[in-house]
C-alpha cells in the first residue's frame, strides 16, 4: 500500500480527484506545538540547507563576473550592443587569419587589397557562427600587420589580447564633435574610433605615404593606425572604423588635457565647467590663461622639435589641417590618488566566440606560452610578466584594478620612455615632477570644398588666419610656431591671440 506523503508545510494538499485545493472541511490543521521534535529539528535543517544552498549559488555568480578595469558593466541593452559585439568578432577572425599565414614582403596590391567576411547564426568553413548576420571588411591586412609588428612592435597575440578578451570595449561617455564614437580596450591600451565614409576613403589613400613616413620616422608623434575595418548589419548603415594607439596610459591618471591647433578663434573650454569636469579637455586660450608652458630642457627641446617638424612637413605634403597636438598632464605629486582614470567609462561584456589558432603568429614560444595560459581579463599583467621573462605567479597579480605601473611597451620610443610619457626636465636636463603625454591626433582632415568654405565664412566675422579653418601650409606653419612658443625659452601663446 502507498503511503500519502506528508504535509509538512501548512498548506492544503491538492487532490487530483477534484483538480484543486481539498475543501476546507476535509483538511487537517495541526497547530506548531502539537509537531514532534523529530519532524521540527527536520524543518530547521532544511531550511538551514536552502539557506546555504542559495549563499553559496550567489558566490558562486559573483566570482563567474570578473571585476572590470574601467566604469560599469552593460550588456544586451546598450544601445551599441550589436556594433560592438559584430566589431569584436570581425575583429577576432579577420586578424587571426592574416596572422596564421607565413609573412612576405608587402607588394603594391597590398596597399589596396579588402578581404571580405560574412557572418550568420549558421556559419560556415571561413567563418564561425555568429550571434547576429553582419558583413565584415578588412582593408589591407597585410599593410597594417607590418606596421604592427614591425614599426610599432605590437606582439600578435598581445594585440588580439588586448582587443578581444572577454570584457573588450569601455565606451567614451559621449562621442566627438564629428560624431564618431570612441572605444577604449579592455586595458585602456587600444582605441576604437568610428569614422566617416570620407575619412576612410582618405586613409586608404594616403596610406602608403603614411607607411613610408611611420617607417622613416620610428619616433613619429602621429597617430598610429593598426587596423582598418567596416562592418554592415543588413539592411543597415555601413559604420567604418580604425584601432589606433590609445596616448594616455593606464597606470597614470592624467590631470589636465589640453588640444592645441595654433588657433585662437572659439578655442576656449569655460574655465567653469572645467572646474566641474576634471576630464575635460581644455583648449588653446585655456593654456595661454593658465600660462602652462612645456617644461622641456634643451635635448628633449630639440629632440620634440625635430620630430614635430618632420610630421608637420609630411601632413602638409598630403594636404591636410585641423590635426592638433593632445597633451595629457600627470602631476607625480598628485599621483593616483584623485583616481582619475575611474568612474567615467562603461564596459561591454560580448559572449565568446571562437577564434582559430594561430599556428605561425609571430613571437617567441615563451611569449605564446605565456599569452595561452595566462588569465586572458588582465592583458598588461601578460606583458609585464613577458618583459620580465620570469615565472611570476601572474594569478596573484589579476586583481581586477588598472595597473599601477608601466607595462613598458613603449620604452622603444624615444618620446614613451619616462613612465609611458615625456617627463618634464629643467635647463640642465634634470627631471621634474611633471609627464607630458604628447601626440599629434585628428590627421585625416583634407582641406576639401567644405574646409574652403568654412574659411570664408568664419573669416568675415575673425582674423582669417587665427580661426582654425586655414590652408594647409598655413595651418601647418603656424601649429609648429604656436607649439615652438609654448615650449621653455619660447615667446609664448599670447602673441597667437586674436585681437
Amino acid at each position: 500500500m502507498r503511503h500519502a506523503r506528508r504535509n509538512t508545510t501548512g498548506s492544503a494538499p491538492r487532490s487530483p480527484r477534484l483538480g484543486g485545493r481539498v475543501p476546507s472541511h476535509l483538511t487537517l490543521s495541526v497547530d506548531d506545538g502539537e509537531l514532534p521534535e523529530e519532524l521540527v529539528s527536520d524543518m530547521q535543517q532544511q531550511a538551514e540547507q536552502i539557506r546555504r544552498e542559495r549563499l553559496s549559488k550567489r558566490v558562486k555568480q559573483a566570482e563567474e563576473v570578473p571585476r572590470v578595469l574601467v566604469g560599469n558593466l552593460i550588456g544586451e541593452d546598450h544601445a551599441n550592443y550589436v556594433l560592438m559585439y559584430n566589431m569584436l568578432t570581425g575583429i577576432r577572425i579577420a586578424v587571426s587569419r592574416t596572422q596564421a599565414k607565413v609573412k612576405r614582403p608587402l607588394t603594391d596590391g597590398d596597399f589596396t587589397a579588402r578581404h571580405k567576411y560574412s557572418f550568420d547564426i549558421i556559419g560556415n568553413e571561413l567563418t564561425p557562427s555568429a550571434k547576429y548576420d553582419f558583413k565584415f571588411k578588412d582593408y589591407a591586412p597585410w599593410v597594417f600587420r607590418e606596421l604592427r609588428e614591425d614599426s610599432f612592435h605590437l606582439d600578435p597575440a598581445d594585440y588580439l589580447l588586448s582587443l578581444t578578451a572577454q570584457y573588450i570595449l569601455s565606451e567614451l561617455g559621449s562621442p566627438g564633435k564629428s560624431g564618431s564614437f570612441f572605444y577604449f580596450s579592455r586595458d585602456y591600451r587600444f582605441i576604437i574610433k568610428t569614422i566617416r565614409r570620407a575619412e576612410h576613403k582618405f586613409l586608404r589613400s594616403i596610406l602608403k605615404r603614411y607607411h613610408s613616413h611611420v617607417r622613416a620616422n620610428p619616433h613619429t608623434l602621429l597617430s598610429r593606425f593598426y587596423g582598418l575595418h567596416r562592418v554592415k548589419l543588413p539592411h543597415g548603415n555601413k559604420i567604418h572604423f580604425v584601432i589606433m594607439n590609445n596616448l594616455f596610459p593606464a597606470h597614470k591618471d592624467i590631470h589636465e588635457s589640453y588640444d592645441l591647433k595654433g588657433s585662437t578663434v572659439g578655442r576656449l573650454y569655460p574655465e567653469d565647467k572645467a572646474r566641474e569636469n576634471p576630464r575635460a579637455v581644455l583648449k588653446d586660450l585655456n593654456w595661454i590663461d593658465r600660462h602652462k608652458e612645456l617644461e622641456l630642457g634643451p635635448e628633449k627641446r630639440a629632440l620634440l622639435t625635430e620630430q614635430l617638424r618632420r610630421d608637420t612637413e609630411f601632413l602638409k605634403e598630403l594636404h591636410v589641417m585641423d590635426y592638433s597636438l593632445l597633451v595629457g598632464i600627470h602631476n607625480m605629486q598628485r599621483g593616483n590618488r584623485d583616481n582619475v582614470r575611474r568612474n567615467t567609462l562603461r564596459v561591454f561584456s560580448p559572449p565568446d566566440v571562437h577564434v582559430p589558432p594561430q599556428p605561425h603568429a609571430q613571437g617567441s614560444a615563451h611569449r605564446r606560452r605565456t599569452v595561452t595560459t595566462a588569465t586572458p581579463e588582465q592583458p598588461h599583467i601578460v606583458r609585464r610578466a613577458m618583459r620580465m621573462n620570469a615565472n611570476a605567479n601572474v594569478k596573484s597579480l589579476c586583481d581586477g584594478v588598472l595597473p599601477e605601473e608601466d607595462t613598458g611597451d613603449r620604452q622603444q620610443f624615444l618620446f614613451y620612455q619616462d613612465e609611458g610619457g615625456l617627463r618634464a626636465t629643467d635647463e640642465q636636463n634634470k627631471l621634474l615632477d611633471t609627464v607630458y603625454y604628447v601626440g599629434v591626433i585628428d590627421i585625416l582632415t583634407p582641406y576639401g570644398v567644405l574646409k574652403r568654405i568654412e574659411h570664408c565664412w568664419k573669416g568675415m566675422s575673425a582674423d582669417r588666419h587665427k580661426i582654425s579653418p586655414v590652408p594647409p601650409a598655413e595651418y601647418g606653419d603656424r601649429f609648429f610656431a604656436f607649439i615652438r612658443a609654448i615650449m621653455r625659452g619660447g615667446e609664448g601663446g599670447a602673441r597667437f591671440k586674436a585681437e
